[in-house]
């Protein structure tokens, strides 16, 4: 567990709204968030289905961009960058070296073997050339966390040839490859069962907890909400309360 009181923050995110368009009507999903995140922490942003949790991941990861209205003052700032700010390549360059996603489907490539999947987060970070001159490092850290996740011996499976756990870790890994200071979970275990999805949370809370990490996770299950440093209810686009975990 992170101490708040000694960590400073890594993201602010303030007064952010979001509106989706569908044909001729409007969708308002984010209705000004506030939301503070601290190096070295785990918060899980809990919620139901609709109540805008992915849609905040999308835009804290820049996938995405908020509202932008006349003398608006919501932005997303990600240590002393202004990521709502950011020009394309910018947007680019944070989402290859900050921040390391994990999806509910874990969007492996089925024509690649494990090591390859791990490895295209890098390919797409360096460049073709700029990947061949740091391939050897890169497969090299690439086995090391597929070591770690005990998939040493599934380096040349495809996806295809794995279970639902192991493609997670699989994911994990390629979330990790360019070291990032921050790791964002959309749903990691939703698509898993129970006890599988329970070892991905221990993997999760162990890299945490070795590496410093900091981890935002959207989830709508209150038990794994309960595992991390602090929780953040979104009810109907609001921060409708802050939270302790051990008080969930």
């Amino acid at each position: 567990m992170s101490d708040q009181s000694t960590q400073s923050s890594i993201l602010e995110v303030k007064s952010v709204r979001k509106t989706y368009k569908l044909g001729r009507v409007k969708v308002p999903v984010l209705h000004g968030v506030d939301l503070t995140v601290h190096h070295k922490e785990w918060i899980t942003i809990l919620g139901a289905s609709g109540s805008g949790k992915s849609t905040l991941m999308h835009l804290i990861g820049g996938l995405d961009r908020p509202d932008r209205y006349p003398e608006d003052p919501a932005s997303i700032v990600y240590g002393d960058r202004v990521i709502t700010s950011l020009g394309s390549k910018a947007l680019d360059r944070y989402r290859s070296t900050e921040v390391g996603f994990v999806f509910q489907f874990y969007h492996l490539l089925p024509e690649l073997d494990v090591l390859g999947n791990v490895c295209i987060g890098a390919m797409i970070r360096h460049g073709r050339l700029g990947y061949v001159s740091n391939r050897k490092s890169v497969e090299s850290r690439a086995k090391e966390l597929l070591e770690r996740f005990g998939l040493s011996e599934r380096i040349k499976h495809r996806p295809a040839e794995l279970s639902g756990g192991e493609r997670q870790r699989v994911a994990i890994a390629r979330a990790l490859i360019n070291e990032p200071a921050m790791l964002l979970a959309d749903e990691p275990t939703g698509n898993l069962d129970l006890k599988t999805g329970e070892s991905i949370l221990e993997v999760l809370a162990e890299l945490q907890q070795d590496s410093g990490l900091t981890m935002v996770m959207v989830t709508h299950d209150e038990r794994i909400a309960a595992r991390a440093d602090r929780v953040i209810r979104l009810v109907d686009g609001r921060v409708e309360e802050q939270s302790m975990s051990q008080s969930v």
